[in-house]
């Protein structure tokens, strides 16, 4: 028999979601505490009439909050890293293959 250990993200009595993984399962549930606050704050400015617009708007800024702090400019965009050597690599086998 095996042994699963579950990590479950309940909110208000309802499991909202599993995982396998704790940090997996924290990351999950700082989300929803984000969401959370930002729904208060959507419904400070009046800007949705529905509640789940609103709730909507809340969930996808906290699921893209890494985006959202560099619209902001309180977070700068972490350049792509290339590798140099495999660059270098191919240049070199291309420049052999026209001599």
């Amino acid at each position: 028999m095996a042994v699963i250990i579950k990590y479950v993200v309940e909110r208000n009595g309802a499991e909202k979601m599993t995982f396998t993984s704790k940090s997996e399962a924290d990351a999950y549930d700082k989300m929803l505490d984000m969401a959370d606050e930002l729904f208060l704050l959507l419904s400070d400015s009046e800007l949705f009439e529905e509640d789940e617009k609103q709730e909507e708007m809340s969930l996808y800024l906290a699921q893209h909050r890494e985006e959202v702090l560099v619209a902001l400019g309180a977070k700068k965009v972490k350049a792509p890293r290339k590798k140099a050597s495999t660059e270098a690599e191919s240049t070199d086998n291309d420049d052999s293959s026209e001599d």
